[in-house]
């Protein structure tokens, strides 16, 4: 075959048109153009954007918590604090750990196996929390199996150290340090502080590789000092638990406060629950009965009605009623008393707590006289306590009052109160006529008061009350060397629109002591179904022990003659010695 030389192929010798090369070229020349207009448009007129997106993949904004800050009773004991924690957290695909070492994970998470084992299997996830608030000793241990792609994250960890005693009035907060009840939720933003920050650049599985930006410090969270003192709040609460364990009670709230300033020294609820601990709550538990829920007063309410009669001279002390054989037809109802009590004096009618009695003396008040001064006590009124879901209870208008209404409110039906109502109530009586408001934070100045009954008045019904709590009233209520006053109630529970003839409130409120009062204790039992349900006989003794702690614990002076419990030793020989002297008359507390 013959050879042909490249140079004669005849695809050489087409002549193509001129305009397509220029056509290319022209391209050619559009694309570059176009490619450096586009390079000066994002590196020069839209550099913001980029760098953000550059910074986004790098950069990060680390959050400084602050220390959230401490509560303290009135002398200093810490009630909650935060203490350092660890967020165990893990990059799925990074994992590799072998069957045993999953094992140890999730025995140290407190978690089951199999659930360990499905956040980390999952590598659709570049980030899987495995426990937050994780206690730095465990999470010393879990850095010890060096698991690889599993990691540790700074935070803190709030702790109750009086755990179930305070848990109501402290509340709780949640996995990120924000209060959610009790105080922490209502002093927030003054416990959380500010939070700082720090711009850093991190690398792919979250290592710190440099700062590029001044640290902005975190401004920690401020203490606050509450008026509780632990020692009287352990008291309460111990004392209130058995008695509720005694009677089977559904439930049950006492208060303690300081008759001087309005200051809370101890509240307590149950059931309660541990808020270190919190898994399976009810809302029975959750409950802050003392503050949330009502009930209608019985008795207690009858001084408050007594002291009104006497203050506009409608009655006096000496006044007597005739009760009959303790049943009583008024207004279409008939009211019936426990007992036969006869003729009683106004002492006798609180004495004896008269329904009947209570009847006969309503009859000389006008009903919007005993709204004006229910109203002016607080009842039908939210407490100002600085506590959130505190409830303003019942008082219904004066122009709506039937007759029968307005005896039965005389002696504490048809409206509702809260248990911390009837403590700020009964300050009226504890500081001759004058009412002060109730506080949960310490106070440095006297606080401001309002009178509501004459002083005369408060102290001749603080007598009629010493009477009440004595012998011949509710005796379960004395306590050893300090003169007592105050008050029982019982109350049938409204259910499903009616009386209930089984389910019962007890109550008891009184001060001490009655020549000086200092303390002013409040006990409720909802439901007790055993041991009786007269609240003269389930929560008296409540009061009685409470009192008598809290009064010693105050180092408040005896004002009552009491016998000395010391027995003289018996002499050891038989030598003659001299007659003892008689052993000196007690001073101060025994």
């Amino acid at each position: 075959m013959k050879r042909v030389a490249f140079s004669t192929n005849p695809m050489l010798r087409l002549g193509l048109p001129a305009w397509r090369s220029r056509f290319v070229l022209f391209l050619l020349f559009a694309g570059f153009l176009a490619l450096g207009a586009r390079a000066m448009y994002l590196q020069g007129l839209f550099t913001d954007f980029l760098q953000k997106q550059g910074e986004s993949r790098y950069a990060r904004t680390l959050e400084l918590p602050p220390t959230r800050g401490k509560i303290s009773d009135r002398n200093g004991v810490v009630l909650a604090s935060s203490v350092p924690a660890r967020a165990i957290w893990a990059i799925p695909e990074d994992v590799k750990a072998t069957p045993a070492k999953q094992a140890e994970l999730a025995n140290l998470l407190g978690q089951p196996l199999r659930d360990v084992q499905r956040r980390l299997s999952n590598e659709d996830r570049t980030f899987v929390y495995l426990k937050r608030q994780v206690p730095l000793d465990i999470a010393e241990k879990i850095a010890a199996l060096g698991i690889e792609g599993v990691h540790q994250q700074r935070e803190t960890l709030r702790t109750y150290p009086e755990g179930e005693v305070v848990a109501h009035l402290l509340g709780f907060t949640n996995i990120e340090s924000h209060g959610q009840e009790g105080m922490e939720l209502e002093y927030d933003s003054q416990l959380a502080g500010q939070p700082g920050s720090r711009r850093v650049i991190k690398d792919r599985i979250g290592r710190v590789v440099e700062d590029v930006q001044a640290v902005r410090e975190p401004v920690h969270g401020h203490d606050i000092t509450l008026s509780i003192d632990s020692r009287i709040q352990y008291l309460a609460f111990s004392q209130l638990k058995a008695a509720v364990e005694e009677h089977n009670a559904k439930g049950g709230a006492a208060i303690v406060a300081d008759a001087r300033t309005g200051e809370i020294l101890a509240l307590v609820n149950l059931p309660t629950y541990d808020p270190n601990q919190r898994a399976g709550l009810t809302g029975a538990q959750l409950r802050n009965r003392a503050l949330t829920d009502t009930f209608e007063p019985g008795s207690t309410m009858k001084p408050f009605t007594v002291a009104l009669a006497l203050e506009l001279g409608r009655i006096k002390a000496n006044s007597t009623f005739d009760t009959g054989n303790g049943r009583m037809s008024f207004a279409g109802a008939t009211i019936t008393d426990v007992s036969r009590n006869g003729v009683l004096d106004t002492t006798g009618v609180l004495r004896k707590s008269s329904n009947i009695g209570m009847t006969l003396i309503q009859q000389n008040l006008e009903a919007t006289e005993m709204w004006h001064k229910f109203n002016a006590l607080g009842i039908g009124q939210a407490p100002r306590l600085g506590f959130p879901g505190a409830v303003a209870g019942r008082l219904r208008p004066f122009e709506r009052w039937r007759t029968i209404e307005k005896a039965t409110m005389a002696y504490g039906y048809g409206l509702s109160v809260s248990l911390v109502q009837l403590v700020h109530a009964y300050t009226a009586f504890a500081r001759n006529g004058d009412t002060v408001p109730l506080t949960f934070m310490k106070q440095l100045l006297p606080p401001a008061s309002t009178q509501v009954y004459r002083p005369e008045i408060a102290r001749l019904v603080r007598g009629m009350l010493e009477e009440a709590a004595g012998v011949d009233g509710s005796t379960l209520a004395q306590v050893t060397g300090y003169r007592v006053a105050g008050k029982s109630g019982t109350a049938r529970k409204i259910v499903n629109g009616a009386y209930s003839t089984s389910k019962y409130v007890g109550s008891f409120v009184g001060l001490a002591p009655v020549s000086n009062p200092r303390i002013i204790v409040a006990v409720m039992l909802d439901e007790p179904s055993s041991g009786g349900y007269y609240g003269g006989r389930v929560a008296a003794p409540v009061f009685s022990s409470i009192t008598s702690g809290a009064l010693r614990l105050l180092a408040v002076e005896p004002d009552a003659p009491f016998k000395s419990l010391v027995v003289p030793e018996a002499p050891l020989t038989t030598i003659s010695t001299p007659p003892p002297r008689a052993p000196a008359k007690p001073a101060g507390r025994t």
